[in-house]
């Protein structure tokens, strides 16, 4: 028997082997983070039925320290925002950048039951973010509130002070234009819809084209 005869005797096992290889790869390593996506989706979904405000207030300050950045990062794609979970890649605790016409906000996640934030905090990411601000600004998110201290040093600064219960009404916002059906946010990207002629008529294409090419048919 040849080699060649060999390997087509062989050939079946090699198929199995590798479906075997596959199939271990997908369940080590794929499988895991597939669960933990849908876990953290239906903890999210879990949390939107939630109507009364200190309800859901107690529910965003169950979330771990990670879920809340992702949790704010799709608030803010829902805002019509193109947002990035950077967590460590900045200093002094940028946890998300959100891109909208352009312009890139730098947004700062403080999941806390009862610590407040401080004006050290404040001043730690005001002068992270400084430099890359120019017409865009900051927002610092808390599930709890900030000092008065913290307050009076961001009135001068391009940085937006959210506690627990404006972020609620953040919240609210956005359910509000998804039960309208918001058509002017790209359901790919986050980006702006913006209406345009084309060949066939009118018609909304995304502002990010031409890396996002989403179009929407105007309604007559």
């Amino acid at each position: 028997m040849n080699t060649l005869e060999i390997i087509r005797n062989f050939q079946p096992v090699f198929w199995i082997l590798g479906g075997v290889v596959v199939l271990k790869v997908f369940v080590e390593f794929m499988l895991p983070i597939l669960i933990k996506d849908w876990k953290r989706e239906r903890k999210f979904k879990q949390g939107s039925k939630w109507r009364k405000n200190r309800d859901r207030l107690t529910w965003l300050r169950g979330l771990s320290p990670k879920e809340f950045e992702d949790y704010i990062a799709d608030l803010f794609n829902k805002l019509g925002y193109k947002t990035q979970v950077v967590g460590g890649g900045y200093d002094k605790g940028v946890d998300v950048v959100a891109e909208k016409d352009g312009l890139k906000h730098y947004i700062q996640c403080k999941k806390y039951i009862t610590s407040v934030v401080g004006v050290s905090d404040l001043r730690d990411f005001y002068g992270a973010i400084a430099d890359h601000l120019a017409q865009a600004k900051g927002y610092f998110i808390t599930t709890n509130k900030f000092t008065l201290e913290a307050e009076r040093f961001a009135e001068d600064k391009p940085i937006e002070l959210i506690d627990g219960y404006k972020l609620i009404n953040y919240i609210r916002l956005t359910e509000k234009n998804s039960d309208k059906g918001d058509s002017k946010v790209c359901p790919k990207c986050g980006g702006k819809l913006e209406e345009k002629i084309g060949k066939y008529g009118k018609f909304l294409g995304c502002s990010n084209y031409p890396k996002c090419k989403y179009t929407k048919n105007i309604l007559r």
